[in-house]
């Protein structure tokens, strides 16, 4: 009923729309209509009213919100569920737990904080209230198990192509680092619940550093992180950027489910900042140093070292600065 409302309201624009016309509409009594107003104005709508007049949007809250998001979300696929948290331990976990529960595939799990956030190899995720997008979203490809990790450079692609159309442009680190000046902006982290043919679900958690500031940085993280509103100089609007990463990947995804990954690897080829760089790679067993030429069709790094090519599936990849 709330979405019904705020709907007729969005239409309306800078007009007013009495409660009677809400409540004939919908075949609500305006008593009803007044008590989803009032939530919507709780929940951070700024909604004018009008003794004669009725009722008239405002503004909207930077909340990430269902009804935000599905705002002019051009997807079949991705976001058409979403759940919501104000906090949440992590995403990743609760997309799991709803994945199997059954959720339909391009559930969206977002929440405005995390506690609890993990990257790749364990490593904590900054996820503070209301500065980020802090995501999970649930899949259930027909590819093959061993195809699961590339969804982690579709992730990437997806993000990397979402900040083209605001005008920002970064690159991405092998295999999932969207970096901006050797900062990170985006952290994802890929898990996958399988049988020997044939995966279950597959959930992607992203977290994207929108409008952190400078200052609200850890300080350890301050010469490591960046944001998207440091790149850009000002805030950006955190729904329709989340708009546009949803249907980056359901474009992605969908375009992978038809083709296959080829087309995959070249849009991450167009993004990346690691080939042609001398880097170090630190695997569990070994550390050693090359120059990265290329994926190859898993998605593996390809190293040329001193000794041959070297294949990286896993690990920590840094690039060299040059001399």
């Amino acid at each position: 009923m709330r979405s019904k409302i705020l709907e007729m309201l969005r239409n309306a624009g800078s007009v007013y729309i009495s409660g009677e016309e809400i409540a004939s509409r919908l075949g609500v009594s305006r008593t009803a209509v007044w008590k989803h107003i009032r939530e919507l104005r709780e929940a951070g709508y700024d909604i004018r009213s009008h003794s004669r007049s009725g009722y008239m949007l405002c503004e909207t809250p930077d909340l990430l919100l269902p009804g935000e998001i599905r705002h002019d979300l051009n997807t079949k696929i991705m976001g058409q569920k979403i759940v919501y948290y104000e906090d949440i331990p992590s995403t990743n976990i609760e997309a799991k737990r709803l994945a199997a529960e059954g959720a339909p595939e391009g559930t969206v799990v977002v929440s405005e904080a995390q506690s609890t956030g993990r990257g790749r190899m364990e490593r904590a995720f900054f996820s503070p209230k209301g500065k980020g997008i802090w995501f999970s979203i649930i899949l259930r490809p027909e590819f093959l198990p061993q195809e699961a990790p590339k969804c982690t450079l579709l992730a990437a692609v997806a993000v990397a192509k979402a900040m083209d159309q605001f005008g920002l442009r970064a690159g991405i680190k092998w295999p999932n680092d969207v970096l901006y000046e050797g900062k990170k902006l985006v952290g994802i982290l890929t898990e996958m619940h399988a049988e020997m043919d044939r995966i279950n679900y597959v959930v992607i958690g992203t977290g994207i550093n929108v409008n952190i500031m400078p200052e609200e940085f850890p300080p350890e993280l301050r010469d490591c992180a960046t944001s998207l509103a440091i790149m850009k100089g000002e805030k950006l609007p955190r729904a329709a950027f989340f708009r546009a990463v949803l249907q980056a990947i359901e474009e992605l995804y969908l375009m992978v489910r038809k083709q296959g990954f080829a087309s995959l690897m070249e849009e991450w080829r167009h993004y990346t900042i690691t080939l042609g760089q001398e880097v170090n790679v630190i695997s569990v067993n070994e550390t050693f140093a090359g120059r990265a030429v290329d994926i190859d069709a898993d998605g593996a790094l390809l190293v040329e070292t001193e000794q041959g090519v070297r294949r990286v599936l896993a690990g920590d990849v840094s690039i060299r600065p040059r001399k």
